[in-house]
C-alpha cells in the first residue's frame, strides 16, 4: 500500500495534496498557516509533499537526508515549470 501511495504522489502530486488535506492532519502538523500549503499546491506541489514528509518524519526539522529529498523536489518542480515554458515558446514560434 505505501508503494501505491508513492506512485500516486509521483504522478499526481496535487491529487495527493488534496487527499492529505481531506483525510489527515499532516498539513496542520507541518505548516503553521494555511497559506503555504495553498501556494505549494499551486506552484510547487512536489516540494510541498517533500516538506510535509520531512517535517513529520524528522521531528519538525529539515536536515540530513530529508534536506536532500526537499532539494530534489525543488528541482523537480522547477523542471516541470521550465519544460512547460519551453513547450509554450516553441508552439508560439512555429506559428
Amino acid at each position: 500500500m505505501p508503494c501505491l501511495i508513492a506512485i500516486i504522489a509521483m504522478f499526481f502530486p496535487r491529487l495527493m495534496l488534496i487527499i492529505i488535506a481531506l483525510f489527515t492532519n499532516w498539513l496542520s502538523a507541518a505548516f503553521s498557516t494555511f497559506l503555504w500549503p495553498i501556494l505549494g499546491f499551486i506552484f510547487m506541489p512536489y516540494t510541498t509533499l517533500a516538506y510535509i514528509a520531512a517535517m513529520l518524519n524528522n521531528h519538525h526539522s529539515v536536515s540530513g537526508g530529508w534536506l536532500v529529498v526537499v532539494i530534489v523536489a525543488v528541482l523537480l518542480d522547477l523542471g516541470t515549470h521550465g519544460g512547460s515554458t519551453r513547450r509554450w515558446r516553441g508552439s508560439r514560434t512555429s506559428e
